[in-house]
């Protein structure tokens, strides 16, 4: 057994539907790793606050690497405004989240979505305006913790959304 290097792999390179709101996300290795991730899944944009680290942030630069040349992002000003628009064109917005209504991440249906919106709340306050989104979905933990961060919720998110829309005959 070898292992490849980056340059012995080619990925099928796919863009999916998905488009990704940051609300609150101020920790700057959390954006960085936010572009990487989203670059990984082939997710169409991103939307960060003004009040998150800029693509100018040393540290965002750092762990984003090449990343954030390679996919949509926007600074958007008011969540109040942003979410009703990306509903407007046609967006479902799932809010990644622990709500008294969440769907388990693998009983959600994403395939009947026509485009996506994934809402990430803060660490500490978790999505802060929760009544805008559509539904809520929430990761199973099986140990003594509640949650995990944002950009780890986000992969596994991004990781059974973009696998249900590339195997659509699949229940």
């Amino acid at each position: 057994m070898e292992q490849l290097s980056h340059y012995d792999i080619q990925n099928k390179q796919q863009e999916f539907p998905i488009t990704i709101v940051c609300d609150a996300i101020r920790t700057p290795e959390n954006i960085g790793m936010c572009f990487r991730i989203a670059e990984s899944f082939g997710v169409k944009k991103i939307y960060f606050h003004e009040d998150s680290p800029s693509i100018e942030n040393r540290i965002v630069k750092k762990t984003a690497r090449n990343t954030v040349s390679q996919i949509k992002h926007a600074v958007y000003k008011d969540f109040r405004e942003i979410i009703p628009q990306l509903k407007a064109e046609g967006n479902t917005i799932i809010g990644i989240e622990i709500t008294d209504k969440s769907i388990k991440i693998q009983d959600f249906d994403f395939k009947i979505n026509e485009k996506i919106v994934l809402l990430l709340g803060s660490e500490r306050n978790g999505i802060e305006n929760i009544n805008l989104v559509d539904k809520t979905i929430a990761i199973p933990m099986y140990g003594r913790n509640s949650s995990m961060n944002v950009i780890h919720s986000l992969a596994i998110t991004l990781y059974e959304v973009t696998n249900q829309l590339s195997h659509p005959d699949l229940p």
